[in-house]
C-alpha cells in the first residue's frame, strides 16, 4: 500500500479509536474491595511451629479469602531475610491456589535517639522491601516506635520518623512498593498524628495502615473517618475501644464509611483472641463478607 493510503487506513482504524478513547478516564466500580487475612491471626500455632506460612495458605484458599497480609516474623531466619529461592517457592505457591499477598510487614522502631541505631532500623525495613519486592506484594508495613523516649519531646521524635521513612519510602518507590505506616498505639496514637507524619513524609508511596483497633484516645468511627483518605491498606479486628473499654465493632458503620471513602482495595481481617483461629476467623469472615460484596 502507498503512504498515503496506509495513513487514510489508519485514521480510519478502531485501533486509533481505541488507543484515543483510552485516555478517557475509567470509572471505578463501587465496590471494589477484596478480603485479605492478616497473618497475625494465627500468631499462636505459626510461633509454636503446628502450622507453616504455606498451611496458612492454604487455609486461606480453602476458605474464599482473596489475599494474605504476610507478616515477615513467620518467615523463618527472621529478621534475617529468607533466600531468593524460598521467597519464589511461596509466590509461586500463592498463584497456584489461586490466593493474592495483599501486604506483607516487619517489626521496626525509629523511636531512638542514637542516628545509628535508627540507621540499623531503617537497613532492616529496606531488606524487607527488597523480599517484599520480589514476593510481588504491593505494601510493606512498619512502625513508627515505641510510644515514648525519656527527655524528648513528640516533635522531636516525630521528626526521627519523618526522616527515617523518607530514607524508606525513596528505596521503597524504586522497588515499586508502598511504604505502609500502621497506627499502633505506640508513638501514634491518633488520626492527626498519623496524617502529620505521612504529610511530612509526602510520597505517593507511603500511606497509612488503617488498623481500627488502635484509635484510642479519641471516638473511634471519628478517627477512621478523618484518617482514611491516607489508607492503603487495613487492619480490621474483631473489637475496639471506647475509651478504655473494649467492645465489638460496628461493621456496618465501618463499612459505611470505607464505601464513602475513594479506599478501594484488599481488606485484610485480624482476630486476637485466644481460641482456635481455625474456627474464629471463619466467623469473623462470615460476619464480614456480607459489607464487601
Amino acid at each position: 500500500m502507498k503512504r498515503r493510503n496506509v495513513l487514510s487506513y489508519l485514521v480510519a482504524s478502531p485501533l486509533l479509536t481505541n488507543i484515543s478513547s483510552a485516555k478517557t478516564p475509567i470509572k471505578i466500580p463501587s465496590k471494589r474491595l477484596k478480603t485479605s487475612l492478616n497473618a497475625y491471626s494465627f500468631n499462636a500455632p505459626l510461633m509454636a511451629g503446628k502450622m507453616t506460612v504455606e498451611d496458612m495458605m492454604d487455609f486461606c484458599a480453602e476458605h474464599g479469602f482473596e489475599g494474605l497480609d504476610l507478616t515477615a516474623y513467620y518467615l523463618p531466619g527472621y529478621p534475617i531475610v529468607p533466600t531468593d529461592e524460598y521467597l519464589f517457592k511461596l509466590k509461586r505457591k500463592c498463584h497456584q491456589i489461586g490466593l493474592e499477598l495483599s501486604g506483607t510487614g516487619c517489626r521496626n522502631d525509629f523511636v531512638f535517639a542514637d542516628k545509628s541505631a535508627r540507621d540499623r532500623e531503617i537497613q532492616l525495613v529496606k531488606n524487607w522491601v527488597d523480599a517484599t519486592a520480589k514476593l510481588g506484594a504491593p505494601v510493606l508495613r512498619v512502625f513508627a516506635g515505641k510510644s515514648e523516649l525519656a527527655g524528648y519531646s513528640w516533635p522531636q521524635i516525630s521528626n526521627w520518623v519523618v526522616d527515617s521513612l523518607k530514607e524508606c519510602t525513596e528505596y521503597a518507590a524504586k522497588k515499586g512498593v508502598i511504604i505502609g505506616l500502621q497506627n499502633h498505639h505506640d508513638f501514634i496514637k491518633t488520626a492527626d498524628q498519623v496524617i502529620d507524619i505521612i504529610q511530612r513524609v509526602n510520597s505517593p508511596w507511603c500511606g497509612l495502615i488503617l488498623d481500627v483497633g488502635s484509635f484510642r484516645d479519641k471516638e473511634v468511627y471519628s478517627e477512621i473517618k478523618k484518617a482514611i483518605p491516607y489508607a492503603i491498606n487495613w487492619q480490621l479486628k474483631e473489637t475496639v475501644f471506647s475509651g478504655k473499654t473494649e467492645i465489638p465493632i460496628d461493621l456496618k458503620k465501618t463499612f459505611e464509611i470505607i464505601k464513602e471513602s475513594t479506599y478501594r482495595g484488599y481488606i485484610p481481617i485480624e482476630t486476637l483472641r485466644k481460641d482456635d483461629p481455625k474456627i474464629i476467623v471463619p466467623e469473623f469472615l462470615a460476619q464480614v463478607k456480607p459489607y464487601i460484596f
